[in-house]
């Protein structure tokens, strides 16, 4: 038999600004907490939106003795009355709950600046995510990232991951990640170099083409590379509408000779061969909701969406699903 898990810390401060490393630190303290209770439950409220009396209810011991994992967001924005509370309750935590507070390390007020040292006295278990400001930390992050995912690299190839990359935490674990999944591990300055050639060539058409052959993964990740990279939204819209559009246009007129067709439809031959072999999996009904995305889309990009990055991705993957509709 597996000895039980180890009851999970009841207090966490995660403390700085970096918010890659926060977030992982929050995951941790739930993956902890759900080894002793898979089924814990996890709530997210930032500081500033609670009162003492939801901030209570929240931290109450459940009456059916559900794990509970409640992460404070923000808690360098404590007011006053909410920096009392939480105070109050780290001096005697509730059984089954974890709570986890995040702090930049600042705070507005005298109590709210408190907090981390309080929560130390009372023995949290710390995570110091601190912005990694000197190259030198970059580096030893990156190297663990790929000693993390089962890789290594040389520092030919590190100084080329930093200066093609940049410092963007997230971007360099992910590049990390790929570059080891990439080369069975070892990572080269060549291998950095070609990563970086791919992501380079990363075009709004190139994501429209695997949207329209439904090809939803490869789809999503060359959108998120096109985003990273910079492409505008309104062209990432205007080549995924391009490519509806074309195989709407081919389909519309049936199977015939590429050349002849080309004429016909006033474009090269080579897009309408192409059109032709993309037109094969689609539907009528699947094609005309593929209209609707893209006509959507274009009027999103150009200011009526709250996040043009939702509403390219959105756009993106219901396109790659119309396509796989029968």
């Amino acid at each position: 038999m597996s000895a039980p898990a180890a009851a999970p810390a009841p207090l966490h401060l995660v403390i700085g600004e970096e918010e890659l490393l926060v977030e992982r630190s929050v995951r941790a303290a739930l993956d902890a907490a759900r080894q002793a209770d898979p089924e814990a439950e996890l709530r997210r409220v930032r500081v500033t939106d609670l009162t003492p009396p939801e901030l209570a209810e929240l931290l109450s011991p459940s009456l059916f003795a559900e794990g509970r994992v409640i992460v404070l967001e923000a808690a360098q924005e404590a007011g006053k009355e909410i920096a009392e509370a939480v105070l109050s309750y780290i001096r005697d935590p509730a059984e089954g709950v974890t709570l986890v507070v995040t702090h930049t390390g600042g705070g507005r007020g005298k109590l709210a600046k408190e907090l981390p040292a309080a929560l130390r006295k009372a023995g949290a278990a710390v995570a110091e995510c601190a912005k990694l400001t000197k190259a030198g930390d970059r580096e030893s992050f990156v190297r663990n990232e790929v000693r993390r995912a089962g890789g290594k690299i040389d520092g030919p190839a590190l100084a080329a991951l930093m200066e093609t990359v940049g410092n963007d935490l997230r971007e360099l674990a992910a590049a990390a990640s790929q570059l080891v999944a990439d080369t069975g591990g070892k990572v080269d300055e060549q291998a950095v170099r070609r990563y970086h050639r791919g992501r380079a060539e990363v075009t709004g058409f190139a994501v429209a083409e695997k949207a329209v052959t439904g090809d939803r993964t490869a789809a999503l990740e060359s959108l998120r590379w096109a985003l990273q990279l910079g492409v505008p939204h309104v062209l990432l819209a205007d080549a995924l509408a391009d490519a509806v559009r074309t195989i709407a246009r081919v389909a519309g007129v049936g199977r015939a000779d590429p050349f002849q067709l080309a004429g016909q439809l006033g474009m090269p031959p080579w897009k309408v061969k192409k059109a032709l072999g993309q037109a094969q999996g689609w539907s009528p009904e699947g094609l005309a909701e593929a209209m609707g995305l893209v006509a959507t889309l274009n009027a999103e990009v150009k200011g009526m969406a709250a996040s043009a990055d939702y509403a390219v991705e959105r756009a993106v993957l219901k396109v790659a699903a119309a396509r796989n509709r029968r």
